[in-house]
């Protein structure tokens, strides 16, 4: 894979509090990555250092191939931002706004007409923009993050207030942007939303990694359990005294590393077929990397 964004060993201090405590990660071309964390985790911080608005205590950013320090050495870079507030010029109209972002973009003026269009916009594009609503304005925000076509896309909880029509909208242009080779990066606290729409996660607390990859990577490294749900499941544990050991209160619970044969002993020892299996989700995952975090700082 073609690697975007490179972070080595990314260290921020603020006096003698650790905002960012020896991160590393990187996110490949075509590749979302969900960066989660509670409040005060360290995320806007790694954000910021990736913008260039703040310098890294010690570490290395690399992006597109090239060492990044200071702001200045972003110009080259194809770099879209969408912050979780945006401030917009609200006495302007849509159109006016994404012409002015053009424009210091030097990006013609013609991609505003189709981006405007693209993004459902185009009957509002001559009203002020404080006429707009939660979702246009989300969308006009993220319209001009996306004017560029850019190559690295950050966004800062992006769908944030927003109804699930708006939500799956914004999702359906990250999938394309994808699909052209975007490196993106999603920070949020909307799992539930965020679960299908990305390759891989990377949690973080109190500055540090907690874990970070796919979700089946996760799914096994953390070794939460697998439930087997179906009416003929629920028969077979009344009747079998193997299934009957690894049920909990007649709920068919599993490690991992067991549902292969646990499936196999279903079809082949029980002749049970008709039945699905609910994997451990995004928030699940999240909830357990949280909760070890805590012990282990007690």
């Amino acid at each position: 894979m073609n690697s975007v964004i490179q972070v080595q060993n990314l260290v921020k201090q603020y006096g003698d509090f650790t905002a960012v405590d020896d991160v590393s990660l990187q996110v490949d071309a075509g590749e979302t990555l969900a960066l989660l964390g509670h409040n005060g985790a360290g995320k806007s911080s790694l954000i910021k250092m990736l913008l260039g608005i703040i310098k890294p205590t010690s570490g290395q950013i690399t992006m597109m191939g090239k060492t990044v320090t200071h702001a200045k050495d972003r110009r080259q870079i194809n770099l879209g931002y969408l912050p979780e507030n945006i401030s917009l010029y609200e006495k302007l109209t849509g159109k006016e706004v994404l012409s002015y972002f053009a424009a210091l973009k030097r990006i013609d003026k013609s991609k505003v007409l189709q981006v405007l269009a693209d993004f459902g916009l185009e009957h509002a594009q001559d009203k002020a923009v404080k006429s707009y609503s939660k979702g246009m304005k989300q969308r006009l925000g993220f319209a001009q993050a996306i004017l560029s076509s850019p190559d690295i896309l950050l966004l800062d909880e992006p769908t944030v207030g927003l109804d699930p029509q708006a939500s799956l909208f914004m999702y359906q242009k990250i999938a394309d942007l994808k699909q052209q080779g975007c490196a993106i990066v999603v920070c949020t606290h909307e799992l539930a939303v965020v679960e299908d729409n990305i390759d891989r996660a990377f949690i973080m607390a109190d500055g540090k990694k907690l874990a970070s990859g796919s979700l089946d990577t996760l799914r096994q490294s953390t070794d939460l359990k697998v439930h087997f749900k179906g009416e003929e499941i629920n028969q077979a544990i009344a009747k079998d005294e193997f299934l009957n050991t690894l049920s909990v209160n007649n709920q068919l619970m599993i490690h991992q590393v067991d549902k292969p044969r646990v499936m196999e002993y279903l079809t082949k020892h029980c002749g049970v077929y008709n039945f699905s299996i609910e994997e451990p989700g995004l928030s699940d995952i999240y909830h357990h990397c949280m909760s070890k975090s805590q012990l282990s700082a007690a």
